[in-house]
């Protein structure tokens, strides 16, 4: 009996280490993407790096000039007059679009660092690759679709 169990488990044993470094070893050295197309992605990631970099300061200023400009007394907060809702309203606005910028730059600050580190388009939470084409559309993309969509 004891033959019999021995037996059983060593092919197990075989298959199981083997099939595993073969597949890491495989999948670290193949790079997913050629030097020129991560150059592409840099770039473009770069210069939308900027472009919300400078939103997100005029937003800011914007949101800071709407408190800045008024008098402590010129506008009545009562609810006879919306003025003060409507600044509040448009003060929150343009905070919390800013604060978005501010968010999509760390993204893309993220991305940029995993370019460097030789893990971009691999999927944070799956580590399959991403899409080249989902790439392209969202150079800062760091899931598959259906993991930021929410389903699998």
């Amino acid at each position: 009996m004891a033959a019999k169990k021995s037996a059983p488990k060593q092919p197990a044993k075989k298959n199981a280490t083997k099939a595993k470094p073969a597949a890491g070893r495989a999948a670290a050295k193949k790079p997913l993407f050629d030097q020129k197309y991560l150059d592409k992605q840099r770039r473009l990631l770069l210069e939308e790096r900027n472009r919300y970099i400078a939103s997100a300061t005029r937003l800011k200023a914007e949101a800071d000039s709407l408190v800045e400009e008024r008098e402590p007394g010129d506008v009545q907060f009562d609810e006879e007059s919306g003025e003060g809702d409507t600044l509040a309203v448009e003060r929150e606005r343009d905070l919390a679009l800013s604060a978005h910028a501010r968010a999509a730059v760390d993204q893309i600050d993220a991305a940029l660092a995993r370019i460097d580190d030789g893990t971009y388009g691999i999927c944070l939470v799956s580590g399959k690759p991403i899409p080249r084409q989902r790439l392209n559309a969202i150079p800062w993309a760091a899931e598959r679709v259906e993991h930021k969509a929410g389903g699998f």
